[in-house]
């Protein structure tokens, strides 16, 4: 048996992945050309030995395929496909930041959006930037949340597939985010998450008081919801697949079997095991081995 699966991924309508991407790479890396597709014209892989690490060979994989859309990833053939996934929501399986979005709707969008830039760089600590962007907030109606989760979050392509096919092929799915409850309890329903975790906000008469209830759920929380549910659960690291956009994900990435960064800043996909910078979320079921023909899309 193979130690390892190259993943490659394009889009069979926008970016197709052709014979000669997948010719470069097997040149690259001195491999037969031998693909095993997964879908035709999007994703297939190349099983190997190598002495590498999977992020060596991603990293060869990547330079050979410079100025091309296709995303690549290297995983262990072995438990390739993940019992529990862990999620990120704001700029992972939706659209925009939330918070963003109420600071526009609210008038403060672009005190919000500055310190919103930062955390996700890095730049300044989360829980801290969440207290100084909710004050900004104090005195906001309740059905201004309301109308922002109705009239302005879109969902991510991919994620309604990612978590339906994993749930149905037995996987735990759970939503965690450094946003806030009120959008994470409605966006995991719309996609059909096991469960959701955020902060909460605090109302007083249905107006926003300026604060959340503390602890605040920043990055070391994210981690320790995963622990808490591998050991409920009795599951291994290596059986759960995390994926997140920005620093706050850095340690649930770091601690999942298989840490996926989407679309992500720069100081996440420098801790990631695999990075996804032009394709979808169903990107990550290629890199579990799922062939399109078992996707769940209902």
């Amino acid at each position: 048996m193979t130690s390892h699966a190259l993943t490659l991924i394009g889009n069979a309508e926008t970016n197709p992945l052709k014979t000669a991407h997948i010719e470069r790479v097997c040149q690259r890396l001195e491999i037969p050309v031998d693909p095993h597709w997964l879908a035709e014209d999007e994703a297939c892989d190349l099983f190997m030995d190598s002495p590498l690490t999977s992020l060596e060979v991603t990293q060869q994989v990547r330079e050979s395929l410079s100025g091309t859309a296709i995303d690549a990833a290297c995983t262990a053939t072995r438990g390739r496909r993940k019992k529990l996934l862990i999620s990120d929501m704001d700029s992972t399986v939706i659209d925009q930041e939330c918070i963003d979005e109420l600071g526009d709707a609210f008038g403060v969008g672009p005190q919000i959006r500055e310190i919103t830039t930062a955390v996700i760089k890095g730049e300044i600590n989360f829980s801290e930037a969440l207290r100084k962007r909710m004050l900004l907030m104090k005195g906001m109606d309740q059905h201004l949340l309301e109308s922002v989760y109705r009239d302005r979050l879109t969902i991510k392509a991919g994620a309604r597939t990612l978590v339906q096919t994993m749930s149905h092929h037995g996987a735990y799915c759970i939503l965690v985010s450094g946003g806030f409850s009120f959008f994470t309890s409605r966006i995991s329903e719309r996609l059909g998450f096991d469960d959701d975790k955020g902060n909460e906000l605090i109302f007083e008469d249905g107006i926003l008081t300026g604060a959340v209830e503390e602890p605040v759920l920043g990055r070391i929380a994210k981690l320790t919801i995963l622990n808490e549910l591998c050991d409920q659960k009795g599951l291994q690291l290596a059986e759960v697949l995390a994926v997140g956009d920005g620093a706050n994900d850095i340690m649930m990435i770091q601690a999942a079997g298989l840490g996926v960064a989407i679309h992500a800043s720069e100081s996440l996909k420098e801790v990631a095991d695999a990075f996804i910078d032009h394709g979808d979320l169903s990107a990550l079921l290629y890199i579990q081995g799922f062939h399109k023909s078992q996707f769940v899309t209902s």
